[in-house]
């Protein structure tokens, strides 16, 4: 009995130990909850703060990227409002010259007003003098042939007339002949004697735009991670580079020649080195262009000593450099500038004009062709102004301007000039065309000849320099045909740009045919 007693005391010891243990248990786990559930609201009162500091950079940032981006834009419309500036700038320069020229056209029409009036006097004082020796003929007539005065007067007159205007249009005929044959036979004498003395072994080269490859897996890493390498060297050249299917060949595209040269060989330094990504396109691509700048300075300074024309600016030495990597129907323009200037300087020696002064002008003329494609206007207005900022003389400056007959001439080295660069353009194998615009000038030739009434077919031959046309026999006769001929050789000129001369025959002809049985 007292062993039961003593396990049910023990039982009762143990279960109350038992709930007290659960209780402290219980007292400590809430004690922890507490504490969790204060350092949880601290850590997201401290989260809140951060985010809100966050939040704050954030829209400074923000508001620093949209001021830059407002003074980005302001700097481009008074980049934009500079460039107008500029433009109209220039625009009252070539009006101010335009009024010059007006009002020397103004003094040269004085002059001659004057030299017409001066003219008209003697003329006065010339009749006056035939009219006095026509009346002593009509007294004498008058008086030998017992005619009345007004018949011996138509007769005497009628006499005078006729012989007067005989022998005045035999001596004009004469002597213009005798000219005309004179001066074709000098110049074709002097052209040919230029062109013997200097006859260039090439003035054509082809210049290429696409870029070799050893495999096509090396477009891929011209291509680059995401276009990562393709995008990097666009940007940094300026150029499209043109990866299509055709096998081992990467095309480069640009308007600018030179350009395009850097990337072309930019990207076979690549290829070579094999190491494409960004870094290394930039650093390739600089050392490229600073060895183009060095080749183009080079090629200036050669082309200037060859002609023997010192002292030019340093910007016209590497605008003439330029002109390497520029061609005008496949013709290198530098060398066809050298061409015209050694032409141009034999052509005034014969004559006995400053040779030297000639082949400045001649080496000089299509100076503007190296920057037409960054300014307004024509070549010839661009390499104008370029050589009057440039110190040159005012005969260089006018051949400039003027050797495509567009101004009026007004120094003789400008047709000199004019003439050296039709030769240079004109001679055999000096220029060419590419199928797609040979077969347009072509097809324009016809074109235009077609349009005229009468004509029925039209055919160009000898590569477009000489033009068949039909014409219908029945209802055109010869003094039509003619007309039709000068007029399409006077459309040719209006309306179509070409180098040398396009011969025009149009043919008439009666057909009939008759079958005997």
């Amino acid at each position: 009995m007292t062993e039961v007693i003593a396990a049910i005391i023990a039982a009762v010891v143990a279960a109350g130990l038992t709930f007290a243990i659960i209780q402290t248990i219980a007292r400590l786990r809430r004690n922890d909850a507490q504490s969790e559930a204060q350092r949880i609201v601290t850590q997201a009162n401290q989260d809140a703060a951060n985010r809100l500091k966050t939040a704050e950079l954030e829209i400074k940032e923000k508001a620093i990227q949209q001021k830059a981006e407002t003074e980005k834009e302001v700097g481009r419309l008074r980049d934009e409002l500079r460039e107008r500036e500029r433009a109209l700038d220039r625009r009252e320069e070539t009006l101010t010259q335009q009024g010059d020229a007006l009002q020397k056209q103004e003094r040269i029409v004085e002059s001659t007003q004057r030299r017409l009036t001066e003219k008209l006097e003697i003329s006065s004082r010339q009749n006056e003098e035939l009219g006095k020796v026509l009346e002593m003929h009509r007294q004498t007539l008058h008086k030998l042939s017992g005619l009345s005065r007004e018949d011996a007067t138509q007769r005497l007159l009628t006499t005078l007339d006729n012989e007067l205007a005989q022998e005045t249009g035999q001596r004009i005929l004469r002597h213009e002949r005798q000219i005309a044959e004179r001066c074709e036979a000098l110049s074709r004498e002097m052209l040919l004697t230029a062109l013997h003395r200097y006859a260039a072994a090439h003035t054509a080269e082809s210049t290429t735009s696409t870029v070799d490859i050893p495999s096509d897996d090396m477009k891929g890493r011209i291509i680059g991670r995401e276009g990562r390498n393709i995008r990097a060297f666009e940007k940094r050249t300026g150029v499209d580079v043109i990866i299509d299917d055709t096998p081992g060949v990467v095309i480069v595209s640009g308007f600018d020649p030179v350009r395009r040269e850097i990337a072309r060989q930019a990207l076979e330094k690549l290829i070579v080195d094999g190491r494409i990504h960004p870094s290394r396109i930039e650093e390739i691509v600089g050392d490229t262009e600073k060895e183009i700048e060095k080749f183009i300075r080079h090629k200036g300074e050669e082309a200037a000593q060859e002609v023997n024309v010192p002292n030019l600016h340093e910007r016209l030495v590497y605008m003439l450099g330029r002109l390497h990597f520029r061609t005008s129907y496949s013709q290198n323009v530098l060398r066809h500038s050298v061409e015209v200037a050694f032409l141009a300087g034999m052509l005034a020696e014969m004559i006995g004009l400053n040779g030297d002064l000639a082949r400045r002008c001649g080496l000089l003329h299509d100076i503007g062709k190296a920057a037409d494609h960054e300014l307004e206007g024509g070549h010839p207005k661009i390499g104008a102004d370029l050589l009057k900022r440039h110190g040159e003389s005012k005969e260089i400056v006018h051949a400039a301007l003027g050797h495509h007959d567009e101004i009026i001439t007004e120094y003789p080295y400008t047709m000199l000039v004019a003439t050296g660069d039709a030769c240079s353009a004109s001679r055999p194998g000096a220029r060419r065309e590419s199928l797609e615009r040979y077969i347009k000038r072509m097809e324009e030739l016809e074109t235009i000849a077609t349009g005229f009434p009468g004509v029925e077919q039209a055919f160009a031959i000898q590569a477009g320099r000489e033009l068949r046309v039909l014409v219908s026999a029945r209802d055109t006769d010869d003094v039509r045909a003619a007309r039709i001929c000068r007029d399409i050789a006077k459309a040719f000129e209006e309306q179509l740009t070409y180098p040398g001369e396009i011969k025009v025959t149009v043919v008439r002809e009666s057909r009939f045919t008759e079958i005997a049985h």
